[in-house]
């Protein structure tokens, strides 16, 4: 707090009621700086157009797993390319053995369902049994069947 010197006499300082917020905004400047580099570190950069679902969302970990089957057939775990042959080493290397670990399964919503079951007997194959469907959350009713 500031004070202002009285030439009128007399030993009390008068009170300045202004507020130095330079520091906060530069506070405010570094944190958006920190959360504009960090927020695309977030996100799994493999394209993929997901069905929708009327389901109650669940709780998310921390550092989930995500494997996707694009649209071409193509397995990704994370923004790694694999064959369907490595899934069960891909897996265990990025659950470090836990095959309790809930994997979430990422699918393009024109990948014939066949295809579909086929990466999912890999994955129990290879031992992970907990798997997750991703879906995009709708609000209505969707479009399934009635």
């Amino acid at each position: 707090m500031a004070g202002k010197v009285d030439e009128g006499g007399g030993d009390d300082l008068a009170d300045n009621a202004e507020i130095n917020v330079t520091p906060f905004i530069d506070v405010m400047l570094v944190l958006l700086i920190i959360f504009m580099v960090a927020a695309p570190l977030a996100t799994v950069d493999v394209g993929v157009d997901l069905p929708a679902s009327t389901a109650r969302p669940q709780p998310r970990p921390d550092k989930p797993v995500y494997l996707t089957v694009k649209s071409d057939l193509k397995v990704a775990l994370g923004n790694e390319m694999l064959g369907r042959e490595q899934i069960g080493a891909a897996l265990e290397r990025a659950t470090k053995g836990d095959k309790e670990q809930r994997i979430f399964l990422r699918a393009d919503k024109t990948v014939p369902y066949g295809e579909l079951m086929g990466v999912m007997n890999d994955m129990r194959r290879a031992g992970y049994l907990k798997i997750a469907l991703v879906a995009i959350e709708s609000v209505g009713g969707g479009d399934g069947a009635r």
